[in-house]
């Protein structure tokens, strides 16, 4: 981030602009504990008063907004997103996915995934892969998904203090090492440091994530935005399929545990209960019961067809599910009968009838009140059409139901991301910012599907703290607190000198940006090292980790601000799991400095 207001000051007592900076920054804390007013209102009230006050110059208060941090978490939601709905979340998890049936597992299993890749390359970018894999999971296994978000978050973090180019504060660390004894820290001098650090926290994490509260809902995607019952739904094997030929179990482990084959309809008229190890036939009709994420899997996996014929006009279709109202005219009409397609333009792909499992094949069933079917039709006026038929639309599905979608191009997609963000070749924000666009370009996203996914709010606040934030130490304030510790670290012993360090850029890193963090501290440490009479390795190592570990607020670190929204996490929620984690590495980082970086 850049901050460009920088006046004059000096002195070493406050002045009203220190003291003003300081005043406004925790009175923001204060009202976001408080969790009384909206975030993003916080920090606009913030920003307005900090303006007002003269802190933040007026032709600078928007500066935020066009800071990189904006883009690229817009971008990693859009990213995540395209992840998602592409099918490739469930070739990942496929293998795992029986073992990763609790929370705690999923903890274990993805924090360490994440953590890994944060090593080689930008932790926000691997913790946007690894997001909607967490999201399938809870779905899969009726979990939580926010016991597994945040640790997620705090994996990445642990994971970038393995390498050189792991985080941002290792990258500037380094370049002070090098201004100051002539040589940079290498690529794996922080792993000694960062691997025990991490190797400790993924153990913590894993039944840690149990101080978290139970009741946190985040924002969902269109397909889970509500609880149905299972819908029965008829298919058929396209003609490409490869599960022509495959057993009834082999299709149903395509979403184990969540879809069924209830009927197998042979010759048009015989009703077939089939066994797991029967085989499938391209003719056969496959009556499956289901919900509509689980079919969207099985239909994906394994090429399936609706026996429904669809529109093929040259309109965008749309998924949609709606309540049958009373008053209806499909009510005591079957799904032939009704004449929807004639009507409306809509096609009747699946339907749940609660507490009820139907007996007759689809199109014969006859509608009642209350009915929930899964319709498709042209995107074009869909609401007013489901309106007209006497339904009541609940939401939108982004299903690709009757077609199958590539794997490849999402798969190209985040390769490509991860190989220019693991080598450096292009700046993160234009990275992510091209991958959210090749997501809509190639279609794996549409244009309002992408915008749906930004947590606007979000950026808001972001971009509204970022000019506050900077007051810290355009106002000088920032120093001040450096010169404190210097004093306060005289006569110390080692250990606590090194605790000193790396705890006090642990509590100015969610308020400066890790990397001015380590601008700010890598000096004070560099100074007390020459001071003490001491080598700087074990004080430039304490910020680097300090600096890093930024568990305790959201808006600290992107990667705790990406999950905030998904998560459904408030203000104080950080904390109850940030603090105990931040004193273990303390402690433990503290050792291990000092054992492999000796004063």
């Amino acid at each position: 981030m850049c901050f460009r207001y920088r006046p004059e000051h000096g002195g070493t007592s406050l002045n009203f602009d220190q003291l003003a900076s300081f005043g406004i920054i925790a009175a923001v804390v204060v009202l976001l504990v408080w969790d009384k007013l909206r975030y993003d209102v916080v920090a606009v009230l913030a920003l307005l008063l900090s303006v007002v006050i003269g802190l933040v110059p007026a032709e600078n208060a928007f500066e935020g907004f066009a800071d990189d941090i904006v883009i690229i978490i817009a971008s990693a939601l859009v990213v995540s997103a395209g992840i998602a709905r592409s099918g490739i979340v469930d070739v990942i998890i496929r293998p795992f996915a029986g073992w990763l049936s609790t929370s705690g597992r999923q903890v274990l299993g993805l924090g360490t995934a994440v953590a890994l890749l944060s090593a080689v390359m930008k932790n926000i970018g691997a913790l946007a892969i690894f997001m909607p894999v967490a999201s399938q999971l809870a779905r899969r296994h009726d979990t939580k998904p926010h016991f597994v978000l945040m640790p997620m978050a705090f994996a990445s973090l642990m994971g970038g203090l393995m390498t050189l180019v792991g985080t941002s504060p290792n990258l500037v660390v380094s370049k002070v090492r090098e201004d100051i004894v002539g040589e940079p820290f290498g690529m794996f001098d922080y792993l000694p440091v960062g691997l025990g650090i991490t190797i400790a926290g993924m153990i913590f994490l894993s039944v840690g994530w149990r101080l978290l509260p139970s009741d946190r809902q985040g924002t969902r995607a269109a397909e889970d935005a509500f609880s149905v019952e299972d819908y029965v739904s008829e298919l058929r094997l396209g003609e490409t399929s490869t599960f022509v030929g495959r057993t009834v179990a082999q299709l149903e482990k395509l979403a184990p545990g969540e879809i069924r084959v209830v009927e197998i309809v042979r010759e048009r008229y015989r009703r077939l209960v089939p066994d797991p190890d029967w085989t499938i036939s391209s003719d056969d009709v496959l009556v499956i019961e289901g919900d509509a994420p689980a079919l969207q899997r099985a239909i994906v996996g394994a090429g399936l067809l609706p026996v429904a014929k669809l529109e093929s006009g040259k309109d965008q279709s749309a998924i949609a599910e709606a309540v049958i109202q009373k008053g209806s005219p499909l009510i005591g009409q079957t799904p032939r009968t009704a004449r929807l397609r004639e009507a409306f333009g809509l096609t009747v792909l699946a339907l749940s009838r609660r507490g009820h499992r139907l007996r007759r094949r689809l199109w014969r069933a006859s509608l009642k009140e209350g009915d929930l079917l899964l319709l498709r039709g042209a995107e074009h006026g869909l609401g007013d059409r489901l309106i007209s038929a006497g339904l009541f639309p609940l939401a939108e599905r982004r299903l690709q139901i009757g077609q199958r979608r590539s794997l490849w191009v999402p798969a190209g997609i985040t390769a490509a991301t991860i190989m220019v963000l693991a080598f450096q070749i292009l700046p993160v924000a234009i990275t992510f910012l091209a991958a959210a666009v090749a997501m809509i370009v190639t279609g794996v996203l549409k244009p309002e599907e992408a915008y749906s996914t930004i947590e606007w709010p979000i950026l808001v606040l972001i971009g509204a703290l970022i000019p506050v934030s900077a007051t810290l130490e355009s106002t000088g304030a920032s120093e001040l607190v450096a010169s404190g510790l210097s004093q306060l670290a005289s006569g110390l012993p080692p250990f606590a000198i090194i605790a000193l360090v790396m705890a006090a850029a642990m509590a100015v890193t969610p308020f400066l940006n890790n990397a001015a963090t380590v601008l700010v501290m890598a000096p004070v440490g560099a100074t007390m090292a020459q001071q003490l009479d001491l080598r700087p390795d074990a004080f430039l190592m304490a910020v680097a980790v300090g600096a890093g570990s930024d568990f305790l607020t959201p808006i600290g670190h992107q990667c705790n601000t990406l999950v905030m929204g998904p998560g459904g996490y408030r203000f104080a929620d950080y904390p109850k799991l940030g603090v105990p984690l931040s004193l273990m590495i303390l402690v433990l980082g503290t050792t291990l400095i000092l054992y492999f970086w000796p004063m």
